[in-house]
């Protein structure tokens, strides 16, 4: 017969770890970005209408979109390499519903003249537990703010 005390460590040990989950799925976002591969992102991200993605050049509205001008037109179209390096991931959970917030450095190539493009920004990201999986379903990023006012 098991303690109940023991009972209670086998059964946290074979919980998922949930923090641990959605932090593989941040670096598989960053992969799919790098990859600009819709399959993998779509392991990531819920694939459904809802799903939302804030940028500053503007807002997409479900999967299709996402996958549409993210993935193919941006990542996939406008750069011939890309590099998404993801820092000082923060990630809190609350029950169904998980957010994370990080840093971001993007190195890219241009396909039109090979030109680089390097910015920073920071992220925040919306998970939810969708079944017996987390999924994607809100991202809004900026750029890093331009220098703070001078002080009067």
């Amino acid at each position: 017969m098991v303690a109940a005390g023991a009972l209670l460590l086998v059964l946290a040990a074979a919980a998922p770890d949930s923090e641990g989950e959605i932090r593989r799925l941040v670096a598989a976002y960053a992969e799919s970005v790098n990859t600009a591969d819709t399959a993998l992102a779509a392991k990531v991200w819920s694939t459904t209408p809802d799903v939302s993605f804030i940028h500053p050049e503007g807002h997409e509205r479900g999967w299709e979109a996402i996958k549409t001008h993210i993935y193919e037109r941006v990542m996939g179209g406008l750069f011939s390499e890309r590099r998404l390096t993801i820092k000082d991931v923060v990630v809190h959970v609350q029950g169904d519903s998980a957010w994370v917030e990080f840093y971001w450095d993007f190195v890219a190539k241009w396909r039109k003249d090979g030109a680089t493009e390097t910015n920073q920004g920071r992220e925040t990201q919306v998970y939810k537990k969708m079944r017996d999986r987390w999924a994607l379903v809100h991202v809004h990023y900026s750029n890093m703010p331009s220098a703070p006012p001078a002080q009067p």
